[in-house]
């Protein structure tokens, strides 16, 4: 049994998969997920887990290079902006229409039990090294 890191085994499969500049998303439960896009659906009930949990452990376990927000998150939704922002990994911001569209890019998305407009955001994989 593993003792660090993520635990959700599909999770940490996908982490265990991504190259340099593969992308994944983090999502709030109403998020329109791609059909050809894998969904890993760690929601349990309204807000649990937040979105900012869901990022807090993934950043833990994930060299990310860059994130892809939708612009709107930074008036609609101060705290998860703060989030993203307190990250300090640079990010781009996209209208949430084209936010969605670019969502068929990425190797899964992790569907969390967020509740509040616009908790999403695109994670671009870095190397280590």
């Amino acid at each position: 049994m593993k003792k660090h890191g993520v635990l959700n085994r599909d999770i940490a499969r996908i982490l265990a998969s991504l190259g340099h500049t593969d992308q994944i998303v983090i999502a709030d439960c109403g998020l329109p997920i791609p059909e050809d896009v894998e969904c890993i659906d760690v929601s349990l009930k309204q807000g649990v887990p937040s979105f900012v949990e869901v990022l807090a452990e993934i950043l833990a376990d994930m060299e990310v290079e860059g994130l892809i927000a939708a612009e709107e998150v930074k008036e609609q939704n101060p705290a998860v902006h703060r989030a993203l922002t307190g990250t300090n990994i640079p990010i781009h911001y996209l209208p949430h229409e084209q936010f969605k569209d670019t969502t068929c890019k990425a190797k899964a998305v992790i569907r969390t039990g967020e509740v509040t407009p616009y908790a999403n955001v695109i994670l671009r994989s870095g190397v280590i090294f």
